[in-house]
């Protein structure tokens, strides 16, 4: 599967692109990543969510990189998800803000049927990127993810507010709602 997403950032290409090369911040608007280690100059681990409560794990190396201006890598090893990916930092027209632009290259596991189970689930992946770079451009220009009041922690909201079947209000409940 290749994804591809563009975002423009109002902050100068080097800024985004310092950001970006420290891999252990990553998580900080990836939703589905847990962690990222750096474990060498040009090499680090990563730790995903996955459907179904699981975690997926793979070691990545770079493998171009301009300072700047991109950054290329891919998985190494046994990898439970293969990928590569590159991301280019490109200064924009307006002379202020940069364009990020990232494609990814993987493979979801279980082929065509963990992809439909996936999206179905939703974790449709061309969404996913560009959420993440919705946040990136929080992150960057504002200091913070912006959340909304209803759901102010984000992803961890499905967990504290599970859905349930719709129900009638009980007598009680309807009496309490009547004094609000």
């Amino acid at each position: 599967m290749e994804l591809t997403a563009t975002t423009t950032i109002r902050k100068p290409a080097s800024e985004v692109y310092t950001y970006w090369r420290d891999l252990e911040n990553l998580p900080t608007f990836m939703a589905h990543l847990e962690q990222v280690r750096t474990t060498g100059d040009r090499t680090s681990h990563w730790i995903a969510d996955a459907p179904f409560g699981k975690n997926v794990e793979w070691d990545a190396e770079i493998i171009d990189e301009v300072p700047g201006e991109k950054i290329a890598w891919r998985s190494t090893g046994n990898a439970d998800v293969p990928n590569a990916g590159t991301v280019r930092f490109v200064p924009a027209p307006d002379g202020v803000s940069t364009e990020v632009q990232v494609v990814l290259i993987y493979d979801i596991p279980g082929g065509t049927i963990g992809k439909a189970v996936a999206k179905y689930f939703g974790e449709e992946p061309h969404q996913q990127l560009d959420d993440d770079l919705r946040r990136l451009k929080q992150v960057l220009e504002t200091g913070e993810v912006v959340r909304s009041d209803g759901a102010p922690w984000g992803k961890r909201a499905r967990k504290e507010f599970p859905q349930r079947p719709a129900q009638p209000l009980s007598d009680a409940d309807f009496a309490k709602g009547a004094d609000a």
